[in-house]
């Protein structure tokens, strides 16, 4: 069986998790600000994923798509350095999701993941599906019921 891409892989993942989501379809999008617009909400209510890379591996960071990610603040989470992942890292070790589409999963991608607890602030929350033409719209207490992350204050002031 050949594996699942973007979308597919994504709700696979959520229904064997055993939480609620919806996906929303619209039109292929390349930001988390024009994901927000395209879902209909606003990017307060979108969660942006910037993937970091950490020694060998990664961190998922996840945070309001209308925030800057503070690496300062991530570092001092992590305990050490931290670099935001190159497109071609990105593509190279998730080639099941398009570049720039992760979805805020971490587990997903092995990846440890730190959210940022101003979303959890919201009813729901939207983040990438794992393609351009596909978000996921997921109750954030959920989000922390599937991914287990760490929950900081990971924005710009």
């Amino acid at each position: 069986m050949a594996v699942q891409q973007g979308i597919d892989a994504v709700t696979a993942f959520l229904d064997g998790s055993g939480v609620g989501y919806e996906v929303l379809e619209h039109e292929q999008t390349f930001s988390a600000r024009e994901d927000a617009r395209a879902a209909g909400v606003s990017p307060d209510d979108e969660a942006k994923g910037v993937l970091l890379r950490v020694g060998d591996g990664y961190c998922l960071a996840v945070i309001p798509a209308s925030r800057q990610l503070d690496l300062r603040k991530v570092r001092e989470i992590l305990g050490g350095a931290a670099r935001l992942a190159t497109e071609r890292e990105m593509a190279a070790d998730y080639d099941q999701f398009d570049v720039g589409a992760l979805p805020p999963f971490g587990p997903m991608l092995s990846a440890r993941e730190i959210v940022d607890r101003r979303l959890l602030d919201h009813e729901t929350i939207v983040g990438a599906g794992g393609d351009h033409r596909h978000s996921i719209r997921i109750d954030p207490n959920e989000l922390v019921q599937v991914a287990s992350p760490t929950l900081g204050d990971i924005c710009q002031d």
